[in-house]
């Protein structure tokens, strides 16, 4: 029998700090799990201790001999290959540290390398050209899924899966009421999720504010996530669904979320479309962030 001093000595205490990101003049956002120095952690453990902290995603930093940085992210119920929001809170939490001394970085993934960079204290990561995948057939179910109708969606534009990293279904409505009271089904997205390989779906309604900057809610049932106040990797493939479909001619597109979360934080997420003939090449999702404490795990 293990006795109970023993028992302790064998339990790892891990510092994770929370960082807010796509904050907005240091409020809202959302936040993320950082965790630094993981190279000692198993698959288990950072699953363990993602669980624990309880947020959407965590972040994993460990070294790398391909890039400046290894980061492997976890929901509280699976590993997932890219996560924006915990992207950003990383690399602006690295270089408000000093840890990253000049504008460039780059990060490793499961999925690959991508590049950082940093222009006007704001952090930027590098997304792939979008790839679509047509869903007219499973319109009834999406919009099941959704409690919405066919009259609830933005006039001559349809839902779409688009990947930049990761996939997400696509939901333009018509109008930011819709937006605001759509009263989710999170076992049929979890389901559909499932069945087309999807983080979750990421619903969006134009306007005129800020920008043009258009309003989204996130839901992601499938990865334990209800809804989320902001998600660098959805608003990349949102960014392209709007150039790609002319809704918007620009290249710099700003995103809004979390507006009409159950506890708002809004949230506000930059989007740089990089076009090579025309066509989108690849693109960088960006945003503010600031760290609000650190908690202590045990493992």
């Amino acid at each position: 029998m293990i006795s109970r001093e023993t028992k302790n000595k064998s339990m790892k205490e891990i510092i994770v700090k929370i960082v807010y990101a796509f904050s907005i003049s240091g409020t809202g956002g959302n936040p993320a799990g950082v965790v630094l120095n993981a190279d000692h952690l198993t698959h288990e453990e950072k699953q363990q201790i993602a669980t624990k902290v309880g947020l959407s995603e965590v972040a994993f930093v460990s070294q790398s001999s391909r890039a400046a940085f290894k980061l492997e992210f976890f929901t509280p119920t699976k590993q997932i290959a890219h996560c924006g929001h915990a992207t950003i809170a990383t690399f602006s939490y690295l270089k408000k540290t000093g840890l990253i001394k000049g504008d460039q970085s780059s990060k490793e993934t499961i999925d690959g390398n991508r590049d950082i960079y940093f222009k006007d204290g704001l952090a930027y990561m590098e997304q792939t050209s979008p790839s679509y995948t047509a869903v007219e057939a499973d319109l009834p179910e999406i919009l099941s899924s959704l409690n919405l109708s066919k009259a609830d969606l933005l006039n001559g534009h349809g839902p779409s899966i688009v990947n930049t990293g990761n996939s997400f279904l696509i939901v333009p409505v018509a109008n930011e009421t819709i937006l605001k009271n759509i009263q989710p089904d999170l076992k049929k997205i979890k389901s559909y999720s499932e069945k087309h390989n999807l983080i979750g779906y990421y619903i969006f309604s134009l306007s005129n504010e800020n920008n043009f900057a258009p309003s989204t809610r996130m839901f992601a049932p499938l990865y334990g996530i209800d809804e989320e106040a902001a998600t660098g990797m959805a608003a990349g493939p949102l960014a392209c669904y709007l150039f790609d479909n002319s809704i918007t001619k620009g290249t710099e597109i700003k995103i809004k979320q979390g507006e009409y979360m159950r506890v708002p934080s809004p949230s506000l997420i930059n989007v740089t479309l990089v076009l090579e003939n025309d066509k989108i090449k690849k693109l960088y999702a960006g945003g503010d962030a600031f760290v609000s404490r650190e908690v202590l795990i045990r493992i």
